[in-house]
């Protein structure tokens, strides 16, 4: 019986793969498993991969014979997981020896759907803790009750997978998979079906995940078309919340976080190749139009003047051709 199934995406990663497996198999178990999908790497990751399947403990390795992304990287190792619990893992990241083992006691111990952990943002030498914003921790929660206040950090703003752990009946009723083919942002539709969706979760001190930042192949550091799938990913999130019995209630987080996230990207949009910043613009524009009006204005008022006036001209802006998610 596999107690663990770990799902680890890899996708031109050559240069830090080989961290990340050592840190896997620091963490292996006889009843862990270890899917390591291989999103298509050109560079020398697979033969990475194909060695690992041979020397880790648990490993799974199975290869895309098309790019993906993320997203459906993630739901490959989810149809092929056979663990009692799942888990997520990017494969330019790493673990601390004997973190799984901790996480698999704290889940069995609060016997909840799941769990959320901090963890260790890296980028270069620098290391910053970051915390889950929950505030009691170690005590089962209704996941519901953790989307609001819509003006604070809320645990639907730390939309990490990796940093937490889930049990098997969150895929039986169709609660863990990601939206397919989504390139960025695919964990922001996902976190809040499972807090609307789920039954129960708990927040846990541990801290295990070491999560690199400002990795050059990462698409947070790409300023390609790609990147725009955010409105697509929280047109989803507006939609299905429009949809939930609480809807009144939680509509205001969500259009006030779009309208936050649509404001961080105009606010680097120099990042972008100028095709695509001027896509940005004409793409945010018609996503403020299609949200709940009267949402949207509550939302905006409550804002800095910046940045909600940034927002209400770009509201107006005229309609463009290709303008829609």
């Amino acid at each position: 019986m596999v107690k663990l199934s770990v799902i680890v995406p890899f996708y031109n990663v050559q240069q830090y793969a080989s961290d990340t497996l050592r840190s896997l198999k620091a963490n292996a178990r006889e009843d862990f498993e270890f899917i390591l999908v291989d999103d298509c790497s050109r560079d020398g990751t697979p033969e990475i991969l194909a060695r690992a399947e041979r020397e880790l403990p648990g490993a799974v390795h199975v290869r895309h014979e098309q790019n993906g992304g993320l997203a459906t990287a993630r739901n490959t190792g989810i149809d092929r997981a056979r663990g009692e619990y799942l888990t997520f893992l990017d494969g330019d990241d790493w673990l601390a020896p004997g973190y799984f083992a901790q996480l698999v006691t704290a889940i069995e111990e609060l016997g909840c759907d799941f769990i959320r952990t901090d963890h260790v943002q890296c980028t270069a030498r620098s290391r910053t803790v970051n915390r889950v914003p929950v505030g009691r921790r170690g005590v089962v929660l209704d996941p519901r009750e953790a989307i609001l206040p819509a003006d604070r950090s809320t645990s639907v703003d730390y939309a990490y997978a990796w940093a937490g752990v889930y049990h098997r009946r969150l895929v039986d009723k169709g609660l863990l998979h990601f939206t397919d083919g989504l390139r960025t942002a695919e964990d922001r539709p996902w976190i809040w079906k499972l807090h609307r969706e789920a039954e129960s979760f708990a927040a846990v001190s541990l801290l295990g995940v070491f999560y690199r930042r400002g990795v050059a192949s990462s698409l947070t550091q790409i300023g390609d078309v790609r990147q725009l799938d955010f409105i697509r990913a929280f047109d989803q999130v507006i939609a299905e919340t429009a949809e939930d019995r609480d809807a009144d209630q939680l509509l205001p987080k969500a259009v006030r976080t779009y309208c936050a996230i649509i404001s961080h990207h105009l606010g680097s949009i120099e990042r972008f190749e100028p095709a695509v910043a001027k896509k940005l613009k004409s793409m945010s524009a018609a996503a403020l139009r299609r949200m709940p009006q009267d949402v949207l204005d509550e939302a905006l008022d409550s804002m800095d003047l910046q940045r909600a006036g940034k927002l209400r001209r770009l509201r107006r802006r005229p309609a463009s051709a290709g303008a829609a998610a």
